[in-house]
């Protein structure tokens, strides 16, 4: 979007001030930043206590070997214990945890009292099955109540847990269970997708074949889809048999505060999977606050729903940890937004009256392209706060998403954060900030962010480079597991350490591009992979994408860079188009021209192609990798992880017809 196209849409929008109704939070809240900025330590301190501690810590940061943080050290918590017994204790049993929607129309809620039992059997199954604290459990589900339970279980008792997504082929679960050492699978039969059921329990099989995967001496089985399921006797065991006849009384025990919680791995496009190590104390305090604070959370009325997966840091964060440990109640849903049709997550919405609500731009894109009419068909009254995660929002889409799902009145926070940080870092608040469309805006209170440029300066308003965190934060990645080299030099080599006016200063450097408007707020570019250089210039992939998507006729769009002997590279752009546009005979001229207008001739793309679909993994992000291989006439990648494969063949079919310059 070219500046003078968005300074029109903020004057149409009046910049999104702040509703009426969440201004008497405002101050509370605007209050924090302050306290944060003169206290940053006494602010998280502070924070801190909205757990409950075995043992309260007496220190906030140790931060005397960076970049290796430890918070609040010398406090012992449980987190399962957090998540759900306190709430128990406290009167509030029958308070609904969770509202489980399956893709077929199967529904269950659990209160927290259920979830209470359900964890304390499940944590006495794992105890039979042998597992101790320490003991890594890897995790294979789909998006059930079993998964969530799964996980708490696991915390419980103190067993680090690996979440591998679902989608996942067994070469992926394989790495994943071998490099973390798992001792117990805990997978099922399959789930529901798309209207059908998928098998889930093949993989594992497959998977336990692998080289290094000998030490897991037990699979936990969950019947699901009642899908014929090969069995390995004396080694699987169905959850209903072994879980359902345990004890409905466990205690749990209080760990240290830097206790491994879980092991998170991210899947590069090339190399071993990085595992993400996360901890208890610091983690679980960020993702309770930023889910308290950045949603506005009423958990006496609200109604929450992260439409995420279990798999992604979002679905720890932001299903499970953060929510359950503030009470809150919330939607689980299995399927996908358009099964069993395009409003099925509309109807959801209206069916619980869900008042917060947080999914991907990839997934409100997907929306706009259905059309308005389908959200206009359901009462979406109740929603009250909108949030946005995974990838920067293109303003366009902010817009409708605020317009066609918010009506206008509800405030969208959109949020920066990644599977390192285990948080959310980078976002406006409801009732404090004037919010802008595309943009994440400010640090949170007690994050330090900032955009530099090569040389670590950071730049001034209206300039633009390297996202960086200049402090340590609760909920970040301790190492990587079992690499603590490879974690420098993946994530402090590239911009530290260095000298500071209070000595030596270590910066993080997120991966991702960003960029100051004039008012210092901040813009997400992208992944700095996804930056290209085209004839000397840095041109971002989001910036095209968006401009794309800002022309009536296009819907969707996803930009590459490929290797090209004239520019260095040459922008390639997929594009999907709008219900009522059809593929003309001079649209890919238009396009080209309408980038130009936009972004300047530079940015105009070498070559576009309509098509019908892009590749997604079921989690519904771009897999923008195997449009690199399609741009440079490479042989593809892996497409194990894609919901449907086949996407790639109809778009190698479109090469031949290709507009190039």
């Amino acid at each position: 979007m070219s500046n003078e196209s968005l300074a029109n849409l903020l004057r149409e929008e009046r910049r999104f001030a702040p509703p009426a109704d969440l201004a008497a939070a405002a101050n509370v809240t605007a209050e924090a930043y302050e306290q944060a900025k003169a206290d940053r330590l006494g602010f998280w301190a502070e924070q801190a206590r909205r757990l409950t501690w075995a043992a309260e810590p007496t220190e906030t940061l140790d931060w005397s070997n960076p970049p290796f943080a430890k918070w609040f050290a010398d406090g012992k918590l449980n987190v399962a214990y957090n998540c759900v017994d306190r709430h128990v204790e406290n009167g509030l049993g029958d308070r609904v945890a969770i509202h489980f929607e399956g893709e077929p129309g199967d529904s269950r809620s659990l209160t927290y009292a259920d979830l209470q039992r359900e964890v304390a059997k499940a944590a006495n199954a794992l105890t039979e099955l042998g597992v101790q604290a320490g003991d890594r459990v890897a995790i294979y589900l789909p998006m059930i109540p079993e998964a969530v339970v799964a996980m708490l279980a696991c915390a419980r008792i103190g067993a680090p847990h690996s979440v591998v997504f679902g989608g996942f082929s067994a070469d992926a679960l394989a790495t994943r269970i071998q490099d973390a050492d798992a001792r117990v699978v805990i997978t099922s039969d399959g789930g529901y997708r798309r209207g059908k059921p998928s098998a889930l329990k093949p993989a594992v099989d497959e998977a336990l074949t692998r080289p290094g995967t000998e030490n897991v001496r037990s699979v936990l089985v969950v019947r699901r889809t009642g899908q014929e399921t090969a069995w390995h006797e004396g080694r699987d065991v169905w959850w209903h048999e072994l879980v359902d006849r345990q004890s409905e009384q466990h205690t749990p025990e209080a760990f240290g505060a830097e206790h491994p919680l879980f092991i998170l791995y991210t899947s590069g496009t090339t190399g071993k999977p990085k595992g993400i190590l996360h901890t208890t104390g610091g983690y679980l305090t960020q993702v309770a606050y930023t889910h308290h604070a950045v949603f506005d959370l009423k958990p006496e009325s609200d109604v929450y729903w992260c439409t995420a997966d279990v798999g992604w840091v979002t679905g720890h964060s932001y299903i499970v940890y953060g929510p359950l440990a503030n009470g809150a109640t919330e939607v689980l849903y299995e399927g996908t937004p358009d099964t069993p049709h395009q409003g099925r997550w509309w109807e959801i919405v209206q069916k619980y009256g869900v008042t917060i609500f947080y999914t991907a731009p990839t997934a409100i894109r997907a929306c706009m392209k259905w059309g308005d009419d389908i959200p206009a068909k359901f009462d979406l009254s109740s929603l009250r706060v909108l949030g946005s995660v995974g990838e920067p929002i293109n303003p366009e889409a902010w817009v409708w998403y605020r317009r066609n799902i918010g009506a206008d009145r509800t405030p969208v926070v959109d949020t920066w954060w990644q599977t390192e940080t285990g948080g959310i870092m980078i976002s406006p608040l409801p009732g404090v900030t004037e919010t802008k469309p595309g943009s994440a805006q400010v640090p949170l209170p007690g994050i330090a962010a900032t955009v530099v440029d090569d040389e670590a300066r950071e730049v001034p308003d209206g300039a633009g480079g390297y996202l960086v965190l200049t402090e340590p934060w609760p909920s970040m990645l301790r190492t990587i597991w079992g690499d603590d080299q490879r974690y420098l030099d993946t994530y402090w080599a590239r911009f530290g350490p260095g000298q500071s006016a209070t000595g030596v200063a270590w910066r993080y450097f997120a991966g991702d591009g960003a960029k100051k408007d004039d008012d210092g707020d901040i813009w997400l570019l992208g992944r700095v992979d996804d930056v290209m250089l085209v004839s000397g210039h840095n041109i971002s992939t989001t910036e095209v994408e968006s401009a794309l998507v800002s022309h009536p006729k296009v819907a969707e769009a996803a930009v590459v860079g490929a290797t090209d002997p004239q520019t260095t590279q040459a922008i390639c752009a997929f594009v999907i188009l709008r219900g009522s546009a059809s593929e003309s005979e001079g649209l890919v001229e238009e396009l080209r021209a309408h980038v130009a207008k936009a972004l300047g001739p530079i940015a105009k793309p070498k070559r576009i192609l309509p098509v019908a679909e892009l590749p997604k993994t079921r989690s519904g992000k771009i897999m923008r990798r195997l449009l690199r291989d399609v741009a440079e006439n490479r042989a593809l990648g892996d497409v194990t992880t894609l919901t449907d494969s086949s996407v790639m063949e109809l778009i190698q079919s479109k090469l031949p017809t290709a507009s190039e310059d």
